[in-house]
Formats: structure tokens, C-alpha cells, sequence
């Protein structure tokens, strides 16, 4: 059996009878829809069931949830979305990036989705505004587009020397070119040329290093990706073999080995769709629910891969980290 049909068995046809008993109980019914793996995902599943019971529901006690992972393959998430909507769940918890948002929002137009966007929601048509969404949209907007500036400069005060910078990136995922373009501005700015590759698979990340090495890459900036998350630990070694210095948008590639990271918590924001699932099974609607924005990004820094990359850290940075991994 492929690990797609047995994911597919353990977060959805298996978890259907519970629901339908939940359903026939009078309980509620929550679709968690999410475009990678429930194994690289399961500190985020337990975040969302974390903020769930912030609003006053626990699964297998006042809720059910039916889980819909995709594994990384795009393609079968207008399938996975349908097949909630026709469960005629309560409310549906749309994650894992745009490609989710896309499909959920195709499949349906009055049941009340949560979403998580690494876009800004307004400019991506899923919401009206971001303080009255109108529809049956909402959710959290992480920002990580508009990060893209800042995240360059980090780079820069870490390695000051660096004139080139790559940046990996996903050619199928659609906050690519926004992210690039923020980028490219912002390495012009501190005179540094700026040199994209992508990579949507994992033979493609290895010829990617490959590829940064050979043009003798002293810096890597690697964007946020739900393909790139599922493969953090194979993109922190790969950078450890060719000896990369990279700033990573997410603290679990830095938890994992990688150089640094700057941004939102993942946690936290899954944390956020669970509450809002829940207010909503509440009576609050999503047309009413206000976009959640990030008011901390986080800093995170470990020395122990700076020290095997023989960079020494500055001070400055050091004092203003949220977390330093020694």
C-alpha cells in the first residue's frame, strides 16, 4: 500500500464512522484539512486542538474532527475538500498553505472556513477586509511575503562580507513571486545580488545545494514552503554538508540544525485557527471574525551550527534573539 492510501485510511475513511456517530449524537463535526503529512505535523495538530479547547471543546468529548491530508500532493486537495463538504462538517480548518485555502474555497461558499495564509488574505481575495472578512472566510494572516525584507537583512548583519545570497524557493507554491520580488528589493538595498532557485521535489532540493555550491553560495536564504517544512531535516543537512550558512523562516528547521530563523510561530498560529474554529461552533461567524495579524516574530539562533560554520555571531543579534540553541 502507497503511504498516501494509508494516510488517506487514517485521516479520513477511518475517521468517517466516528464523525458519522458524532453527527447522529448531535455533536459537532470539524474538517481539518491540510496540505502535507500528519508525521511532520503533529506538534501542529496538537496547537490547533490546543486553541480548540481555549474555546471550549475537546475532541472525542464535545467535538469530532475529520483529518484530510494531501502528503504533499496538491492535486488531490479539491478531491479531500469536496469529500468534507459532503460530510456537511460545521466548520472547516483550511491549512498548510494556499493551495488548501484554494480548494476549500472552491468547494464551498456558506460553510465557515478557518484558514491560515502566508499571504495577505485581502490581496489573495479570500476576505473582503481584514477587520470585517465578510463571507464565510477567516483566519491568520502570518505575513511571511512581507517578511521576505526583513529576513534579507538578518542575513546580512549575520554574514555583512556576502555579496551573493540564494534563495531557495517552490515553483509551484503561489507565494513565491511576491516573496521574490520582496526579496530583490530588498538585497539591491544592501547591495547584494540575489540568485533564485527552485526546487519542488526532493531529487530537485539535492541538485539545488548542488547547484548553490558550484556557484560558490556563502549564504542562503531558504523561503517558506509547505514541501520545505515537510522536508526540514533533509534541507538543514543538505545545507550542513555543503557548508551553507541559511536563514530559515520557521524555529523548527533551527530546532532541527539549521543556522537561524525569523518569523511567526507555526504553533501559535495553528493555536489561533483552533480558537477560531471554536468560536465559530460557538455562534460567532467567520464574515464577523476579524484576520488575525502576528504581533511577534520570532528570532532564534544556534550557535552550535554557526561554530561548525566557523561564523561568529555578532553581539548585537545575540541580545535582541528570542531563543539561542547552544
Amino acid at each position: 500500500m502507497r503511504r498516501r492510501e494509508f494516510v488517506g485510511l487514517v485521516g479520513g475513511a477511518a475517521a468517517w464512522p466516528l464523525a458519522a456517530r458524532a453527527q447522529q449524537s448531535g455533536l459537532p463535526v470539524i474538517g481539518y484539512i491540510d496540505s502535507g503529512a500528519p508525521d511532520s505535523t503533529a506538534h501542529l495538530v496538537a496547537a490547533f486542538r490546543q486553541g480548540l479547547k481555549q474555546a471550549g471543546y475537546a475532541e472525542g468529548e464535545n467535538v469530532a474532527i475529520e483529518y484530510r491530508w494531501a502528503d504533499g500532493d496538491y492535486g488531490q486537495l479539491p478531491a479531500l475538500a469536496t469529500a468534507l463538504v459532503r460530510r456537511q462538517v460545521s466548520v472547516i480548518a483550511a491549512v498548510g498553505g494556499e493551495p488548501t485555502i484554494r480548494a476549500v474555497a472552491a468547494a464551498t461558499a456558506s460553510i465557515p472556513i478557518v484558514f491560515d495564509s502566508a499571504t495577505n488574505p485581502v490581496e489573495a481575495g479570500w476576505v473582503a477586509s481584514l477587520n470585517r472578512p465578510g463571507g464565510n472566510m477567516t483566519g491568520v494572516n502570518q505575513m511571511v511575503v512581507e517578511l521576505a525584507t526583513k529576513e534579507l537583512g538578518l542575513l546580512h548583519e549575520l554574514m555583512p562580507q556576502v555579496k551573493t545570497v540564494a534563495m531557495l524557493v517552490g515553483a509551484q507554491y503561489s507565494s513565491t513571486e511576491g516573496m521574490v520580488k520582496n526579496a530583490q528589493v530588498a538585497a539591491s538595498a544592501i547591495g547584494c545580488m540575489l540568485h533564485v532557485i527552485t526546487a519542488d521535489s526532493e531529487p530537485e532540493l539535492d541538485a539545488a545545494f548542488v547547484s548553490a555550491a558550484r556557484q560558490s553560495t556563502r549564504a542562503m536564504f531558504v523561503a517558506p514552503n509547505p514541501f520545505f517544512f515537510r522536508q526540514r531535516q533533509r534541507i538543514v543537512a543538505l545545507a550542513a554538508r555543503h557548508a551553507i550558512p541559511a536563514l530559515y523562516v520557521r524555529r523548527e528547521f533551527t530546532e532541527a540544525g539549521g543556522l537561524a530563523s525569523y518569523g511567526t510561530s507555526l504553533p501559535d498560529t495553528y493555536r489561533q485557527v483552533g480558537v477560531y474554529a471554536g468560536r465559530i461552533l460557538n455562534g460567532e461567524k467567520a464574515a464577523e471574525l476579524p484576520i488575525v495579524q502576528p504581533t511577534k516574530f520570532e528570532l532564534v539562533v544556534n550557535l552550535k551550527t554557526a561554530k561548525a560554520l566557523g561564523l561568529t555571531v555578532p553581539d548585537k543579534l545575540l541580545a535582541t534573539a528570542d531563543d539561542v540553541i547552544e
